[in-house]
């Protein structure tokens, strides 16, 4: 198979968001939050675990803690127990602790708005801090790339990166600035009702004339998160 042009990945790409723009015009996040804070928490809790589990537990979490003050002050056994439903529990109560404590040491309380000072906060990287500059702050510095992401990106070729990471760097590349805010969500979303990770529905995909792994969707590259076995 002849190697694609840069060019033609960028179409293929703006049309996929496209497509996406029209099927999913008004998503929002599925997370329960009020502040920029409350998001970071609820970010930082989400990773390998439903947007839903998460929204279970908050509730109480801020009920007890309800901004950086409060839970830099925390317990972390305490903040542990309330999220023991939720994956690694034990690692995002030290998280959570720790953000708030940096927050509070380092910013005044408030959460900082810029790609470098969120990643220095315990338990956050580029992804969470892309999420929580879009939508707390309303600024678009990439593409927040979750196992959603990256799965439809490397299905559509678009990448060929290892880690999500360093996929979100190609798509950087390939969608257009204007383009990159709604992908996270709109992508989310059409990995759960389509193209999932074990089976995908190709045969109701919309794009398949855009998706060069269509009818063999399996053969895609798997970040870490995906392979490697989860702890009990």
């Amino acid at each position: 198979m002849p190697r694609e042009s840069k060019k033609s990945k960028q179409e293929r790409a703006i049309e996929f968001c496209r497509r996406m723009g029209e099927r999913y015009p008004d998503v929002q996040s599925a997370l329960d939050f009020t502040n920029p804070f409350e998001l970071v928490i609820c970010v930082l809790l989400s990773a390998q675990t439903t947007d839903a589990a998460v929204n279970k537990v908050t509730p109480t979490l801020f009920g007890r803690w309800p901004d950086a003050a409060a839970m830099a002050q925390a317990d972390v056994a305490e903040v542990g127990e309330v999220i023991r439903s939720i994956g690694f529990w034990r690692s995002k109560a030290q998280h959570c602790v720790g953000a708030a404590q940096m927050i509070m040491s380092d910013y005044g309380g408030e959460v900082p708005s810029s790609m470098n000072e969120l990643v220095r906060l315990p338990g956050v990287g580029r992804k969470t801090a892309n999420i929580v500059l879009n939508k707390a702050f309303g600024i678009v510095d990439g593409i927040a790339v979750d196992t959603h992401v990256y799965r439809i990106a490397t299905r559509l070729r678009l990448t060929k990166a290892p880690t999500p990471l360093q996929a979100e760097q190609d798509l950087l590349q390939i969608i257009p600035h204007e383009l990159w805010e709604p992908v996270n969500e709109q992508w989310i979303h059409f990995g759960r009702e389509v193209c999932s990770s074990q089976r995908p529905k190709c045969e109701e995909c919309p794009c398949t004339d855009l998706c060069p792994s269509a009818g063999q969707p399996n053969r895609y590259f798997k970040p870490k998160s995906e392979t490697r076995k989860k702890r009990p």
